[in-house]
């Protein structure tokens, strides 16, 4: 009997729990890893909305002492991991507790390396490079969108050579993940559309990737549909826990699909944007997903199509267009909805600054699981109908 030909493929997850109100559980596992005193880290908004304090109850419930770190600003430099990790040790911590979205975790990631690991944490930039595991972590995000609850990313920005690094490695998927919607419910409507986007293209680039799989894509599509059928509905209606519940599960799915499959040039030419110019990660992705797709589309026509049919492309004048333009006016249609109109020139990208832009993109490791290989020209042109 001849045994078909199966690809091995190894997936990679954490423990979660999901639904209202797990955020109170945080002190419960706390005391299930054995740890004294935990680092909590977060910003100061999240601070502001109330949803800290809850954590810090429960996690004073359980009698586990806490120390607050929240000097994290969106995308996370090296020198808040370095404070971070300063304050860690001062403190006595044994633990971490992140309660934010993906720049404190992130940033929460970074910290713990290097309170094991013991050296600067740009020296960890690439695949598989952290050699000592963290101390444990639980991560309650507050964001439907960055999937790094459950991810083996981080992304730091390299404060020296204005670019993002991206560290991948099992050792950083968190112990578990408290996924709550309710904390979604003070999220601006802007973070609430650019969040969305991003998990949604994560999704995207996880299902065209070439380091795919069926795990991943049943996770992808399935994602994919939640935030079509949901994330309009949440940026509406804000206090609604059950929109908020459903996007937060898309985000859940399209984490765990894209930290197994990988990125894509998206992802790639988004950390330049974010290392080199500061701006927003999810709003860059959103801005940039429709132009990458029609880049990419001719290598993989099929999966794109399949992606256009669950977005339900728009028809014009009565005719439906080619499955390229069809998926294209899609995710242009679906980005407009939710707010996302400028274009990278209003956010003071200039043409001129593309050609370095191009040249930090094309070393991002994400460039490695694209459909379509890329030269810097390529990037420069998908750049320029961004801007």
């Amino acid at each position: 009997m001849t045994t078909p030909s199966v690809e091995l493929r190894k997936f990679v997850a954490p423990e979660f729990i999901i639904g209202a109100d797990a955020r109170l559980l945080a002190g419960r596992y706390a005391k299930n890893f054995g740890v004294h005193h935990v680092l909590v880290v977060t910003g100061p908004n999240i601070i502001s909305a109330g949803w800290v304090k809850d954590v810090t109850g429960s996690l004073d419930a359980e009698g586990i002492g806490h120390t607050i770190f929240s000097g994290v600003t969106p995308n996370p430099r090296d020198f808040e991991v370095t404070k971070g990790a300063t304050l860690y040790e001062e403190s006595g911590c044994d633990a971490i507790v992140v309660v934010g979205g993906g720049s404190p975790t992130d940033c929460a990631k970074g910290i713990a390396i290097v309170v094991s690991n013991k050296k600067n944490i740009l020296e960890f930039e690439g695949v598989d490079n952290v050699a000592i595991p963290p101390p444990p972590m639980i991560c309650i995000p507050t964001t439907a969108g960055t999937g790094a609850d459950v991810s083996q990313f981080a992304i730091i920005t390299d404060t020296g050579r204005r670019v993002k690094i991206a560290i991948i490695s099992k050792m950083i998927v968190p112990d578990i993940a408290l996924v709550d919607p309710v904390p979604l419910t003070s999220l601006s409507s802007e973070l609430t559309a650019n969040t969305g986007l991003d998990a949604i293209t994560h999704s995207v680039e996880a299902y065209v990737s070439n380091a795919s799989s069926p795990v991943t894509d049943t996770l992808a599509l399935e994602s994919i549909r939640l935030m079509k059928d949901h994330l309009l509905a949440a940026y509406q209606n804000p206090a609604s826990v059950e929109e908020r519940y459903q996007t937060m599960l898309g985000s859940l799915l399209a984490g765990l699909a894209f930290s197994n499959a990988s990125l894509g040039a998206v992802h790639a030419m988004t950390h330049s944007l974010g290392g080199y110019s500061d701006l927003p990660h999810g709003q860059c992705n959103a801005l940039l997903l429709e132009h990458v797709a029609e880049f990419n589309f001719d290598a993989s026509p099929d999966r794109y199509a399949a992606i256009g049919n669950i977005l339900q492309p728009s028809q014009v004048h009565g005719k439906t267009l080619g499955a390229k333009e069809d998926l294209v006016l899609a995710l242009r249609t679906l980005r407009e909805s939710l707010g996302v109109t400028d274009r990278l020139s209003d956010l003071g990208v200039t043409k001129k600054d593309l050609p370095e832009l191009a040249g930090k993109a094309i070393r991002d490791p994400c460039l490695a699981t694209n459909p379509k290989k890329m030269t810097v020209e390529d990037i420069v042109q998908v750049y320029e109908k961004a801007l």
